[in-house]
């Protein structure tokens, strides 16, 4: 699955499933509390129920009164009775309680249903039972829920990466064609690009003809040809790259690359300044040291000024390339760096350049660092571990 593909599927599992999670749980919760309400209901009735057995047991104790009294309480709840004025009697509370409600209520622990006793018996004109909420029924409760949550979590997650894969199966037909085109592309470009080149090596070692500004010119079209060749075929193949890491001299490399792009470099009127360490060496493929730096220094001679300066600085730990060129605005630092992103589409090019730069430092753990200011040029730095 390519990148774009994976990205847009991405986006649409997070969309899709986020708004079906929130809409599953909205519901889950208004039916998690309309349950508990009816389980809690059930205890309530059971409580109710008690305290009518209790307030039949005080109207037998108050017509067969003999001067002994046995309070009729109950193992599995509390009760309590109380005064016309709410003052406690008597009771089977540890921890005296206080009747401020009526009918019944609840706190975290506890339930509390409060009868009034009509006539008084024994005194008694409030009748409070309580109990402790049984939670075992609310937990069954939440884990049926969270296996529900779950279950069908899976189940739209599944849905939802077989209807992105649908969704995203014409714009990975349209990747694939283009890439076919790319190929077929490249292939038909490789040798008539190849000819060129050789045929000027040739004229220009042989010395048939004077190297005129017409050859010039066929000269850096033809590496311009071949740059975009080579950028293509590594797009081509993608993750089935195959790099040979050896230790590579990068200060050898650079100054053949600077020769290769000399005639550019001249047909611009651009200066040039090296700052290299001798012998720096670096473990990276030697196709991907050149495709490195050539990008780099393709986008520091396109985008800079006619007569400007264009400076490559190699240290230990990094390689600065520093053009005068017409910049990049900050708010497309951020993106510059993506595939077919160019922050200047008055110029040429596909916006694949940094896109290639930027997979090649990524392969290696390398860091990738941009500035650049409007009609001031643009300092690209590459920093290694050592």
């Amino acid at each position: 699955m390519l990148n774009s593909e994976q990205s847009s599927l991405v986006r649409f599992l997070l969309i899709y499933l986020g708004s079906t999670f929130l809409l599953f749980s909205l519901a889950s919760w208004i039916f998690y509390m309309s349950a508990k309400h009816d389980l809690l209901d059930q205890q309530r009735e059971t409580l109710k129920y008690q305290s009518e057995n209790i307030k039949s047991k005080l109207r037998l104790l108050h017509k067969s009164f003999d001067g002994k009294l046995i309070y009729p309480g109950g193992n599995s709840f509390d009760s309590a009775i109380f005064d016309l004025d709410k003052a406690y009697i008597f009771g089977t509370f540890e921890k005296r309680p206080t009747l401020e409600h009526s009918d019944h209520y609840s706190d975290e622990k506890r339930l509390y249903h409060v009868a009034k006793m009509e006539p008084y018996h024994l005194g008694a004109a409030y009748l409070m039972v309580s109990k402790e909420i049984d939670k075992s029924p609310i937990a069954a409760l939440q884990e049926k829920i969270i296996w529900f949550m779950l279950a069908a979590g899976l189940f739209f997650t599944t849905l939802g990466y077989f209807l992105g894969r649908l969704f995203t199966a014409p714009m990975r037909d349209s990747i694939e064609q283009m890439n076919h085109f790319i190929q077929d592309t490249t292939h038909e470009l490789n040798t008539p690009i190849s000819t060129i080149l050789t045929n000027i090596e040739m004229i220009e070692t042989y010395g048939k003809y004077e190297k005129s500004e017409e050859l010039q010119r066929i000269e850096i079209a033809s590496k311009t040809l071949s740059r975009i060749y080579e950028d293509l075929t590594y797009l081509n193949l993608n993750n089935d790259y195959y790099r040979e890491v050896k230790s590579v001299n990068v200060t050898k490399l650079i100054e053949e690359r600077m020769v290769y792009f000399s005639t550019m470099l001249q047909s611009r009127g651009i200066t040039t300044r090296l700052e290299l360490i001798p012998q720096k060496m670096l473990e990276i493929d030697p196709n991907d040291g050149i495709r490195l730096i050539d990008n780099l220094l393709s986008n520091a001679i396109k985008y800079n000024k006619t007569k400007g300066s264009l400076t490559v600085k190699l240290t230990e730990e990094s390689l600065r390339i520093i053009d005068t060129g017409i910049g990049i605005a900050q708010k497309d630092l951020k993106d510059i760096s993506k595939r077919f992103k160019r922050a200047n589409k008055s110029e040429g090019g596909f916006g694949i350049g940094l896109d290639i730069v930027n997979q090649v430092v990524n392969s290696y753990g390398f860091v990738l660092h941009i500035t650049s200011q409007l009609n001031k040029g643009t300092e690209v730095e590459i920093r290694w571990k050592k």
